[in-house]
């Protein structure tokens, strides 16, 4: 498999956008709107971006926009999983080989985990037994981790849903 967005480093990630600084208006004391924290980061190649400004930080903002953007690159970039391939590395290291995932929500794995699983998922039709067979994990944990995600487990749902199944919790 390809390495997907949400799994890049953060300086291969701020080199894959456009970066932009701005101020922002809102609450945060006096100093608000005299030094430009503000930061947008668009991701090039697919023109998903994230933000954030409500740090007085730039440095803190960007790290903020960063996650954002990293969640979303997993939720809504997909990538095609290969004849014959095999769950990544990083998965493989997340994964007991009794089928637990270990992985705590804020953990730098999320996104990379979530838009793998994502992966395989699409390339099963959206069936989550599929997936969680292929990806060696239980289906319980895998619906556990798509939920890390609200925007994940949305979009999951949506697609059974087109399917005539129901929705995940």
């Amino acid at each position: 498999m390809a390495t997907h967005p949400a799994a890049m480093t953060d300086e291969e990630l701020v080199r894959a956008c456009e970066v932009f600084r701005g101020r922002r208006g809102g609450p945060g004391g006096q100093h608000r709107n005299k030094v430009e924290t503000a930061v947008r980061l668009v991701h090039r190649a697919t023109g998903l971006e994230g933000q954030a400004s409500e740090r007085r930080s730039q440095a803190e903002n960007r790290r903020v926009a960063l996650r954002r953007l990293r969640w979303r690159l997993a939720v809504e970039v997909r990538e095609a999983v290969g004849l014959g391939a095999e769950p990544s590395a990083v998965w493989r290291s997340r994964v007991t080989k009794d089928g637990v995932i270990r992985l705590n929500a804020d953990h730098r794995d999320g996104p990379t985990m979530v838009a793998e699983a994502m992966d395989w998922l699409a390339d099963g039709g959206w069936d989550v037994g599929k997936a969680a067979r292929r990806l060696g994990v239980t289906t319980s944990q895998l619906v556990k981790l798509i939920g890390l995600e609200p925007a994940a487990l949305a979009a999951v749902n949506r697609h059974r849903e087109r399917r005539g199944e129901r929705a995940l919790r």
